[in-house]
């Protein structure tokens, strides 16, 4: 038998493929964060077998979700038109892929998006392509499934690329392979989606009490802080390892940032006018109450909802609340009291990094968005504010990154409307 050194390297290449899959569990458990869980299954699966492209659906009240969205041929611009496509819905009951997969649970191999024999129960729905100016070829698409077996979702992947770029069709390796990732997938989808649904019932919580605190909103804050938090991160080429591990965090603590107000008085938090000196105490107090909902501190969570919780009402100059105190006791910290023996403000750089980003993204989208008493501001005016509170409230340089990324802001805004 002749030596067939292509095959023998290509063995070598599957064999290093399947000792990554085996590792994926753990990297995948490391996440809590439902969207970064999103951006880690596609990324990889898109990694392992050299796709340009790729979503996820998910299955929700009898309709798909597109929930994520990468292309690897897209400039910044172009991915973030692609993005502004998450969260559009489509019938399970349709003829498309996606649908034709939940609906049979079944792996869908297409070498070619726009030459699909017509006897085929499905086509392809080339909306997106038309939209953006790119072109689909081959797809291959994958029923995720839950523990039970059902179908909670579809992982599919779009132009698989050689060596030398040219457009493949995806091969039966690339099935096997990816029949394997999208049950690890699907179990770690299934896992950080029931993280994400408790945190909404907390932040409903709240929203009965507050109705200015809605799920959208805390939502949209999460995202907005992990993204000023990236950003500035990349300015400082921190340990990438620890950013995605801050980010996992802090998107998930950013949106828990006002959940103390449980404990506060209807009386107080309803009131159409303006508050007395006792009732801003007390209203200031639901930073303590946010912090003792979550408290022992025992996992980096934790740790992250309480940091975030008690820094998001500091501001840069020092006159924010509740300042330096004991979160258990309220009470000022030895060293940082007042003449009168109230707390002193946390300043500057003081106040932890995630407390500053959850800060700016809290007021910029209530700026941004309607509520009972106001209008949404239009977007000038907003940056306008934000600019002259720069360094009196917010951190300049996070005010700067926002501005520079205003575009992201906007989408992040449209894929949680209220």
């Amino acid at each position: 038998m002749e030596w067939d050194e292509s095959a023998a390297r290509q063995f070598d290449i599957n064999n290093d493929r399947f000792d990554a899959l085996r590792t994926l569990g753990s990297t995948l458990n490391e996440v809590s964060d439902l969207d970064m869980t999103m951006e880690t299954v596609l990324s990889e699966a898109r990694r392992f077998i050299g796709a340009e492209a790729g979503s996820i659906y998910v299955r929700r009240d009898g309709r798909l979700i597109l929930s994520y969205a990468q292309n690897d041929s897209f400039d910044e611009k172009g991915q973030k038109k692609l993005a502004s496509y998450v969260n559009q819905e489509l019938p399970v009951n349709t003829n498309s892929m996606a649908s034709f997969v939940v609906r049979e649970g079944v792996t869908l191999n297409v070498p070619d998006a726009y030459n699909i024999e017509v006897d085929r129960p499905y086509r392809f729905k080339s909306d997106l392509d038309k939209k953006t100016g790119y072109t689909t070829r081959s797809t291959l698409s994958l029923p995720l499934k839950d523990i039970r077996s059902n179908v909670i979702g579809v992982l599919q992947l779009i132009n698989r690329r050689d060596s030398s770029g040219e457009i493949q069709p995806f091969d039966r390796t690339d099935e096997e392979l990816m029949l394997i990732f999208s049950t690890t997938a699907a179990l770690a989808l299934e896992r950080t989606d029931l993280i994400r649904q408790m945190l909404l019932r907390s932040i409903k919580m709240a929203e009965l009490r507050d109705h200015r605190e809605t799920v959208y909103h805390a939502q949209r804050v999460g995202a907005l802080a992990a993204m000023l938090y990236g950003e500035w991160a990349a300015r400082r080429n921190l340990d990438p390892v620890e950013v995605k591990r801050n980010t996992d965090n802090l998107r998930m603590a950013a949106m828990l940032h006002d959940v103390g107000k449980v404990g506060v008085s209807d009386s107080v938090l309803n009131k159409p006018g303006r508050l007395t000196q006792q009732e801003r105490e007390e209203m200031q107090r639901h930073v303590q109450i946010g912090i003792q909902v979550f408290a022992p501190i025992k996992t980096a969570l934790d740790e992250m909802i309480a940091d975030v919780i008690l820094n998001h009402h500091e501001r840069w100059d020092g006159r924010g609340y509740p300042g330096w105190i004991d979160p258990a006791t309220g009470l000022a910290l030895s060293g940082h009291r007042t003449d009168d023996g109230k707390p002193k403000g946390k300043k500057g750089e003081e106040i932890s990094i995630f407390g500053r980003v959850a800060a700016l993204a809290d007021v910029f989208d209530a700026l941004s968005s309607t509520r009972v008493y106001k209008d949404a501001f239009d977007e000038d005016l907003v940056c306008q504010i934000l600019m002259q509170e720069s360094g009196h409230h917010f951190d300049p340089e996070l005010v700067d990154i926002l501005l520079k990324n205003l575009d992201n802001a906007r989408t992040l805004r449209e894929r949680f409307p209220e």
